[in-house]
């Protein structure tokens, strides 16, 4: 499956916005977006007149590269988003949320959504007892995720742990960092959902041209 091999960096620095796709990084004076505050390449700092379809565009773009996808699978998540009943901007925030290299990186188990990814794929965690390796498995209410007994000891996972006071834990969850296991109290409601900033409603605009 294709994926973006690039400088995490450089998507922060073209957004003009954190994604927080570095993790412990993002927090520090080395933030690239802290040290050059404008877009990346040779005429990255030219003033430029942005569209209303280049402000939609960005937006999107914003999105799509803080949950680490890429163009086909968010397209997809739209595409169920404006199925469900609701309004459809909050309902994509929503989906990608309740990804499971989301929550992994909102309980703290990782610094990043892609360091999450990564441990996901290594199959550490199991959901409900059951072993789940899938990024993109969607939790539901109540679901139990837990470190697996062998990964315990990874000093990498326990770092994180560590440090996730840092950016806090979202209402929606509950850790246990004893146990090393966290549960889905509740799907998360739009006004939780603030960092980054999202104007969901400028994707929604975009993909129904």
């Amino acid at each position: 499956m294709a994926r973006y091999t690039g400088s995490v960096c450089r998507l922060c620095r073209r957004e003009n916005n954190k994604l927080f796709l570095k993790g412990d990084r993002c927090y520090t004076d080395k933030c690239a977006v802290e040290r050059r505050n404008y877009a990346p390449g040779q005429h990255g700092q030219r003033r430029t007149k942005v569209s209303d379809y280049g402000v939609q565009l960005r937006e999107k773009q914003k999105m799509k590269r803080t949950y680490g996808l890429m163009e086909k699978q968010f397209r997809a998540y739209f595409a169920e988003a404006d199925r469900l009943k609701g309004v459809t901007g909050e309902n994509l925030l929503i989906l990608l949320e309740r990804r499971m290299d989301s929550m992994v990186y909102r309980m703290g188990f990782a610094t990043s959504r892609t360091e999450a990814r990564q441990l996901v794929r290594h199959g550490h965690f199991m959901v409900n007892g059951t072993r789940v390796n899938i990024p993109s498995y969607q939790l539901r209410p109540g679901d139990i995720i837990e470190l697996r007994e062998k990964s315990r000891k990874v000093t990498r996972i326990n770092e994180a742990l560590d440090g996730v006071m840092r950016r806090g834990v979202p209402s929606w969850v509950e850790v246990e960092r004893d146990a090393f296991k966290g549960t889905v109290k509740t799907l998360p409601v739009r006004d939780e959902l603030t960092t980054p900033a999202f104007q969901e409603q400028l994707v929604v605009e975009l993909y129904s041209k």
